[in-house]
């Protein structure tokens, strides 16, 4: 079976989104543990100050954590992807509200448009997965 080209791209990138954003979460982790603040990444703070410190959730480790599991399971649904198994894409769409929790909650701004790319490319190819 051949694996439609729009379909590597939406394993693509959940792969830019699983190691562009999970990457961060070891230093991250790692200040905390250390009892330093949230590292600074490009000019931006890594997890901390957006909407969930605003209502009064503070970035922790287990957060975090939490967070990199996501980005782990993100990879994974790329992997699956990739191999064109519908297992990813349902592993991919049930993902979606979990991850935009995380997005929203730390201000995240380029999940969200990914996540509309890669679900419209899903949907659109459903029947050639396997």
């Amino acid at each position: 079976m051949t694996v439609p080209t729009l379909i590597r791209v939406a394993a693509i990138l959940h792969w830019l989104i699983a190691v562009g954003l999970g990457v961060f979460c070891f230093p991250a982790i790692r200040n905390l543990l250390t009892g330093r603040g949230i590292p600074t990444v490009m000019g931006l703070p890594a997890y901390g100050r957006g909407p969930f410190e605003r209502v009064g959730i503070p970035t922790t480790v287990p957060l975090l954590a939490a967070f990199l599991l996501v980005c782990i399971l993100e990879a994974v649904a790329g992997v699956l992807l990739w191999g064109g198994h519908k297992s990813g894409a349902v592993l991919a769409l049930v993902l979606l509200p979990v991850g935009g929790v995380f997005w929203w909650g730390f201000a995240l701004p380029f999940p969200p448009i990914f996540a509309m790319v890669w679900t419209f490319l899903i949907l659109l190819n459903w029947q050639a997965l396997r």
